[in-house]
């Protein structure tokens, strides 16, 4: 139950959190510039797949995973789905929804690779590539607007911070997480919710 006047959580500003976390911790030594920057990209991130899933895309009945998916596709041309899942940060069974989706719709095609049967190339129909036509311009004039706060050397600089994070991850993640959990498998995702019994 909210107080009156209280903020919902949604409304709660970036600094008030960070003061909260602070009090909360107290005396635990933690890096709270590392922590600041790690739930700051995470609430950029959901803030601006919100904006533009609730607006630009939203015209064209997308998602932001279909609106990425279709980017891939157009940027690198007919593409093995393994490289566009990896390329648009997604699994294969979700790329595999998604791509079906899209081909229902008439945007994507499927085909099966010429020398190995095993593997399947997706490429924009030509309504999909009319569709990115029209709408990327759109979508980058809203990139433009949630970073409206930013100077373009700012961008540029938040750009190559966030670049050199997605590096060390990929270049050092793995290691850390044999690391982490003693070289032991991860166990399998949980959603939280529970067991049907």
């Amino acid at each position: 139950m909210h107080n009156e006047g209280a903020p919902v959580p949604g409304q709660r500003s970036i600094t008030e959190a960070e003061k909260l976390a602070a009090a909360k911790l107290g005396g635990i030594p933690i890096r709270r510039d590392q922590m600041a920057a790690v739930a700051n990209i995470y609430r950029a991130a959901s803030a601006v797949r919100q904006h533009l899933e609730n607006s630009v895309l939203r015209g064209s009945d997308l998602t932001w995973t279909a609106f990425v998916v279709l980017w891939v596709v157009w940027v690198w041309g007919e593409s093995e789905t393994r490289h566009v899942a990896e390329e648009a940060g997604i699994s294969k069974g979700t790329l595999t929804g998604v791509s079906r989706t899209l081909e229902s719709r008439g945007l994507l095609s499927r085909a099966g690779h010429p020398s190995d049967g095993r593997l399947v190339l997706l490429s924009l129909t030509d309504e999909g590539e009319r569709l990115m036509r029209r709408l990327f311009p759109q979508f980058n004039e809203e990139e433009a607007f949630v970073t409206g706060q930013l100077t373009d050397e700012e961008c540029r600089n938040l750009a190559k911070g966030l670049r050199r994070v997605v590096l060390q991850v990929e270049e050092n993640g793995e290691e850390r997480r044999q690391s982490l959990l003693n070289g032991a498998e991860p166990a399998p995702r949980r959603s939280g919710r529970r067991p049907k019994g």
